[in-house]
């Protein structure tokens, strides 16, 4: 009587060379499927559903930005004159400078690692953000650690 595992190998061995050709069927079929989706001619749209619709990378989609619009960018720009900064709020006032101060306050000494996981964020974040606290002259860094002034 031939071993468990070797009875369940062959059984396998078996399906898989049952499967094999239709496999390959399903294989051929979309790829023809896929082929055909961008040719136009007469045909029904129950052929065109079954072919997978194709993925973009990421980007501006399509159409969304206008010629006119492109030609007017480029012309407000002056050449060798840098794009005007955008107007936005000063690096540190945010609610998450204000949760870091309160860190702060709360556990003088306290290290960059130690307050991203208190507040569950990643640490590169809290490395803009503390030296912009501390040019406020909210907060100083004495070693590793960062204290309230």
């Amino acid at each position: 009587m031939p071993d468990f595992l070797d009875q369940k190998r062959q059984e396998i061995s078996n399906r898989l060379k049952e499967l094999k050709p239709l496999v390959d069927e399903f294989n051929r079929l979309e790829s023809a499927a896929a082929a055909l989706a961008g040719v136009r001619g007469s045909s029904s749209s129950s052929s065109t559903a079954t072919a997978a619709p194709r993925r973009r990378g990421p980007g501006r989609p399509r159409g969304s930005r206008t010629k006119a619009a492109a030609v007017t960018t480029k012309a407000a720009r002056k050449p060798g004159r840098p794009a005007k900064r955008r107007a936005g709020r000063r690096k540190g006032s945010g609610t998450r400078a204000a949760e870091a101060l309160s860190f702060v306050k709360g556990q003088p000494g306290i290290t960059i690692p130690e307050l991203a996981a208190k507040m569950g964020i990643k640490q590169n974040y809290l490395y803009r953000v503390l030296p912009g606290l501390e040019s406020e002259g909210k907060v100083e860094k004495q070693g590793r650690g960062w204290h309230p002034k």
